[in-house]
């Protein structure tokens, strides 16, 4: 490539423990148990309707899924998300890369929430040790051994640690693979290139996470929940550390986009949240249903019998029963109402908080 690459390795990477952090987990956190005095932003008709078909969905054995942004787990709602898969309400969680690195973060050190202004002025947005190392290792190592990207963070969560092979190990592995060209081998190459890279020893290397507990994507790993991320590249932190394999993120997210579409293509007659997610949500789900609708058309079905509420802070005075706006109207400009009211099924739109929507809807389900 005839581009000049930017030399990460020349970074001054800063331990986490040295960055100031706006939300601390154990003060933060939404119990399952807290009190919303009243509806406000949240249409009753609308909650509902939405209560009842999540309901009904899991009486038929219908998958309920719920994709959100990385504020839902920022805003401390790790513990509700726990307890709605748990309580088999919800069968499919999905975030982007921002979601996984919060919740992580609230794993590993009880903390989260830079200061974005302050620190790109500063040159350390984003440049942290232990995001960075320990999130992309733990996606290099999943990849290895065959696992999604949200299932990679949530074990290492989980277990508390990587099982690093030895040198060895990978050797005879990509040698015994790569007459095949499998993608085993491939990632085997691509996790002996960052063992030698930072002299990792093999064996379990051990990491503590000690607020785990509020970690939604631990609980859906122990619950073979699937816990899909959505990563855009160059969106996340986790970029900007040398560790990052590029590879690697494009392995994990392929099995996490298809075995999201895969639970897509289940969906006639369940329902679909998506709350606080203006591109991942809509732009993953319309491909994913293209596909599934691609399928079924080929079978002679078509999916037809899906709910989907959509969640946000933007108002809309827009009734999205109604179809697509005109392109005069503001409403046309929503992205996320736009592409899902495109979508077939029955869908709403609520401008509402989301830790009051998720935990009034678990409440709710309880």
């Amino acid at each position: 490539m005839p581009y000049q690459q930017f030399d990460r390795f020349k970074l001054n990477v800063k331990n986490l423990s040295e960055r100031p952090n706006k939300v601390q987990i154990e003060n933060d956190f939404i119990p399952l148990d807290k009190a919303y005095d009243d509806y406000q932003g949240i249409q009753k008709e609308i909650f509902d309707e939405t209560v009842n078909r999540i309901k009904t969905a899991r009486e038929n054995d219908k998958p309920v899924m719920l994709a959100f942004g990385a504020h839902s787990i920022k805003n401390g709602l790790g513990c509700v998300l726990q307890e709605l898969i748990s309580d088999g309400w919800v069968t499919h969680l999905a975030t982007n890369g921002a979601g996984v690195i919060h919740d992580w973060e609230f794993s590993y050190q009880g903390k989260s929430s830079e200061d974005v202004k302050a620190n790109v002025d500063s040159g350390q947005f984003g440049i942290w040790e232990e995001t960075g190392y320990f999130i992309n290792l733990a996606i290099v190592v999943g990849a290895f051994y065959g696992l999604g990207y949200g299932e990679s963070v949530g074990a290492m969560i989980f277990n508390e640690g990587l099982e690093i092979p030895s040198k060895d190990e990978l050797t005879k592995n990509i040698n015994s693979n790569v007459s095949e060209s499998t993608d085993k081998a491939a990632a085997g190459i691509d996790l002996l290139q960052k063992i030698n890279e930072f002299k990792i020893e093999p064996g379990f290397m051990k990491i503590p996470h000690p607020f785990k507990k509020y970690s939604a994507q631990a609980k859906a790993y122990e619950l073979k929940i699937p816990f899909t991320a959505h990563p855009m590249f160059g969106h996340d932190i986790i970029y900007n550390h040398p560790m990052n394999m590029g590879a690697a993120i494009g392995r994990t997210a392929e099995k996490d986009f298809l075995a999201y579409a895969n639970k897509v293509h289940q969906l006639d007659g369940g329902v679909y949240l998506s709350v606080g997610s203006a591109v991942m949500s809509p732009m993953v789900f319309e491909k994913s249903l293209a596909m599934a609708q691609n399928i079924e058309i080929q079978n002679s079905r078509h999916i037809d019998n899906h709910y989907i509420l959509v969640a946000d802070l933007a108002k809309s005075d827009w009734d999205w029963k109604k179809g697509e706006p005109p392109q005069t109207d503001p409403a046309y400009y929503l992205r996320y109402c736009k592409t899902f009211s495109r979508m077939g099924g029955t869908m709403n739109y609520l401008s509402t908080d989301n830790g009051k929507l998720l935990t009034k809807i678990y409440q709710a389900l309880s």
